[in-house]
């Protein structure tokens, strides 16, 4: 059964058979790089510990690159994009964030980002 669950200040996809941690919605920049191109500026708008998913306005990317990819202050990450559609792309990482990292980015980076917004 798949829903979704409020946790502090994210939204929450409840687990279902086809995901194995849960995924939080975030407002965050990122950039991306694969292979020896240029750094891409792209909002991150959902993390979880094994990926994200984020808005690529330059539709470029395929299942199976392999790719760096900054999180504001955190990186880079080696992952490899998993699908695209619409400009967005969902991208599993090489190795999980876990812990004090990935709580920093779904906390305290989404909150400060959201404050500087209303600013």
């Amino acid at each position: 059964m798949k829903g979704q669950q409020k946790i502090g200040q994210c939204q929450c996809d409840v687990l279902d058979e086809t995901r194995g941690t849960p995924r939080f919605d975030i407002s965050v920049q990122g950039r991306y790089r694969s292979g020896n191109g240029l750094a891409r500026h792209v909002p991150i708008v959902e993390i979880s510990e094994t990926g994200c998913r984020f808005y690529d306005r330059f539709g470029r990317l395929t299942p199976g690159t392999e790719i760096s990819i900054k999180i504001v202050t955190i990186g880079p990450i080696i992952a490899t994009v998993r699908w695209c559609k619409d400009h967005i792309a969902g991208v599993e990482f090489e190795r999980p964030i876990y812990g004090p990292v990935f709580e920093f980015i779904r906390d305290k980076l989404a909150r400060a980002e959201e404050d500087a917004e209303e600013d």
